[in-house]
């Protein structure tokens, strides 16, 4: 999930938390007007970071650097262990020179209330609300649960429940809890605490479908645009969960015959998977692909550096030949093993 560099785990990194100069990170003209890059607050957790690192001034400095940048919306959850917590101290730490108003945050919740969120993360409202790991609560209607599904926009699609005419189905008790859900959502954004709500209408965010080894999502975004008429989309996990790193978490979905691809892959880019995993995505989102931003987690202030350095060789244009070249000798690697454009099951 961070942005790894090769000194990504010291503990400032040689630049600090003072920005390179440089092109902006551009502002993007959607729904919400968010920034290109997205501060992906899940590095806050034990799944990534030792307690050591979570409780030291790094996720404060990281934070202070990312906004200096720009970075100005942060997405976490009440599931992501201490997220919240360490995010809400650090932006309270920060608070003279960042007022609230000058960032977003867009939080999720589940069987947790967003009150909680609320007391975590030391605000009075929030940005955006996600309905969280919804697959794991709705009535399943699928054919398969791992493989690729870009057949369910053509001749499967009433496999998957998305024949014309069928999205207002109810297909069983998951889905009624998951549109009460969306109703206290509601609720709560009219009483203000709440801008946007996450999964119908305002907000879908994807992850892990718009990386190196899974664009599906490109496919799939244009209908959620014209079909179900949300309003902003967002691209998460361009390492896919850590996977696209030169190590992986142990407690990762991805079975075996695809991490010895990922090694593989490994060797076509000597500035390593997570430099030329960044690039992608980057390319494949923001201004030119429908403003959509790309969440990025970060747990240093390296790793903030390395991310806005890649944006910025991205936006220019420099060693494109050569990324894009490695890029589809990647993707062949996947593809050769039938991984290209898979998607784990979930739940």
């Amino acid at each position: 999930m961070s942005a790894s560099s090769p000194d990504a785990k010291t503990p400032e990194g040689s630049l600090g938390d003072v920005p390179v100069p440089g092109s902006p990170l551009h502002r993007l003209d959607g729904y919400i007007n968010l920034p290109a890059l997205v501060f992906g607050a899940g590095a806050f957790s034990g799944q990534y970071n030792t307690e050591d690192h979570l409780t030291s001034d790094i996720p404060l400095n990281t934070v202070r650097l990312a906004l200096r940048y720009g970075i100005n919306a942060f997405d976490t959850s009440v599931y992501y262990g201490p997220s919240e917590i360490v995010l809400g101290h650090a932006l309270k730490s920060l608070e003279t020179e960042f007022p609230r108003s000058t960032y977003q945050l867009m939080t999720k919740c589940g069987r947790y209330g967003c009150q909680r969120s609320l007391s975590r993360l030391q605000t009075s409202y929030l940005d955006t609300v996600y309905l969280h790991d919804v697959e794991y609560l709705c009535t399943p209607v699928a054919p398969r649960t791992t493989g690729n599904h870009v057949l369910a926009l053509s001749s499967e699609a009433e496999a998957y429940g998305l024949a014309p005419e069928g999205e207002a189905t109810i297909h069983g008790k998951g889905d009624q809890r998951i549109l009460d859900a969306f109703r206290e959502l509601q609720r709560l954004k009219s009483e203000g605490l709440i801008k946007h709500i996450g999964l119908t209408v305002d907000v879908v965010l994807n992850y892990s479908n718009l990386c190196l080894h899974n664009t599906t999502f490109a496919d799939f975004a244009p209908l959620f645009y014209t079909r179900a008429q949300v309003g902003q989309l967002l691209a998460a996990s361009p390492m896919s969960m850590g996977l696209l790193t030169a190590s992986p978490p142990a407690w990762h979905p991805a079975p075996p015959a695809l991490r010895a691809d990922v090694v593989e892959a490994a060797k076509h880019w000597p500035p390593g998977l997570p430099n030329i995993s960044l690039g992608y995505s980057m390319r494949h989102t923001g201004v030119s692909k429908s403003n959509i931003p790309l969440v990025v987690g970060f747990s240093t202030p390296s790793e903030v550096h390395e991310a806005v350095r890649v944006w910025r060789e991205i936006q220019g244009g420099l060693n494109d030949e050569e990324r894009r070249r490695s890029e589809a000798e990647i993707q062949d690697i996947f593809r050769k093993s039938g991984f290209l454009d898979w998607s784990w099951a979930s739940p």
